[in-house]
């Protein structure tokens, strides 16, 4: 397959592996006049994420609708200090469940204020030159969802970007090498056996293919953040195109990125065992359980901060800024799944948004991060998508984690 063939088959992979929901306003995309949206300052934007409330609260006032109470906030940091980290140039980021619907319109979903970070949510410029064979696609037509088409025929997203993923999986237990004998040997645990298929890692290859395929948009220079962000690329032409992306410095930072990704959610999974007290993770021992807590702390601890060294070295600030708020999410999932109590983990928005500090938050910030990388603003229609799509993906990622977790054996899942 010729390698333009490969970038644009990239992109409809990506779109195939968003779950499809049956149509609905609410989902629509919100059509924007231009390219460039000459906004006004935005005084008030949220401090980072610690303000998702009074989005919340706006938009009901706004809105017949009433959001549901959804439990504990998992408030890390006050607004106040928040603020006080904080200049013109630094990111006001938001929440992904306040930039995009989390529910449709007969399940009590409200669409979103525009803000900065969705107000370039726009489907039409990305179709541009670039053929959607998968435009009408729908996942009830194959075998097992109710149609008769067999789920083979569609391209394997695994293999489009297997020669991709071995230098990662052959490099990434280098990364993670420390002189200590016990800590190396706990830090490179889910390395060493090369556990599950790098789910991360293939979303942001395939991610980076498709933002190679689409122009940068002219971002004129503002004051604003949100026009900011974009790595300088140095490739031939100044710009990232499906023929010179791969092997270029662009495509080494993007896979790096996916290091990073797999670096952090393996610190997040020992973790999560030690607070779990399990025994077992993907069918093997835990790390806890093979060495000791105060190991598997500190291993956690370890591959956390050999991912900050990392991130750092992409030389990319804006993307420092927000995978540095996916570690926090991280936390404030927990903490919230920690502090919720019974009834409120049955709400399925309550649900949803744990869901979303927990995994997804970590999926879709590296998908707008494989944007910027590849030269895109972060309020870009590109980067908005790449970040919309990380959100959705993620949240069905994780509940086909938990439902197997009812429905697959034990010795299988670990």
């Amino acid at each position: 397959m010729m390698t333009a063939s490969k970038y644009v088959m990239a992109a409809s992979i990506i779109a195939t592996m968003t779950i499809m929901a049956p149509t609905s306003n609410a989902f629509a995309p919100r059509q924007c006049s231009s390219r460039v949206i000459h906004a006004q300052s935005h005084n008030s934007l949220l401090q980072m994420n610690y303000l998702q409330k009074e989005i919340i609260d706006s938009s009901s006032s706004s809105n017949e609708s009433v959001s549901k109470d959804l439990g504990p906030s998992p408030v890390v940091v006050s607004s106040e200090a928040e603020a006080l980290s904080h200049s013109k140039t630094t990111m006001k980021l938001t929440p992904s469940f306040n930039l995009f619907q989390m529910l449709p319109d007969d399940e009590g979903g409200l669409l979103p204020q525009t803000i900065a970070g969705n107000e370039l949510r726009d489907s039409d410029i990305l179709k541009v030159g670039v053929p959607d064979t998968l435009w009408d696609m729908k996942l009830s037509d194959y075998e097992g969802l109710g149609g008769e088409k067999e789920i083979e025929t569609l391209p394997d997203p695994f293999q489009m970007v297997k020669e991709e993923l071995q230098p990662f999986s052959d490099s990434i237990q280098e990364l993670v090498s420390t002189d200590q004998p016990i800590l190396s040997m706990a830090a490179k645990h889910f390395f060493q056996k090369r556990h599950g298929k790098r789910f991360r890692p293939t979303i942001i290859q395939l991610m980076s293919k498709a933002v190679a395929a689409c122009d940068p948009e002219n971002m004129k220079a503002s004051d604003r953040w949100q026009d900011s962000g974009a790595s300088d690329v140095d490739v031939e032409g100044g710009v990232v195109t499906s023929t010179n992306h791969k092997g270029s410095d662009v495509w080494r930072k993007q896979a790096e990125l996916g290091q990073i990704v797999e670096i952090i959610h393996s610190a997040s999974l020992i973790h999560d065992d030690v607070l779990d007290e399990a025994d077992t993770r993907r069918g093997g021992e835990a790390v806890h359980k093979l060495y000791s807590n105060k190991v598997a702390i500190l291993a956690g601890d370890y591959l956390l901060a050999r991912a900050s060294v990392l991130l750092a070295r992409l030389e990319n600030k804006a993307v420092v800024q927000i995978m540095a708020t996916s570690l926090e999410s991280l936390v404030a999932g927990e903490i919230m799944q920690l502090k919720s109590s019974p009834e409120e983990l049955l709400q399925m928005e309550s649900y949803l948004r744990k869901s979303y500090y927990k995994t997804a938050s970590l999926v879709c910030y590296a998908c707008r991060s494989t944007a910027l990388l590849g030269g895109h603003a972060y309020g870009s229609t590109v980067a908005t998508a790449c970040e919309e799509f990380g959100f959705h993906m993620g949240l069905a990622f994780q509940i086909q984690d938990d439902i197997l977790d009812f429905t697959a054996a034990a010795d299988i899942l670990g």
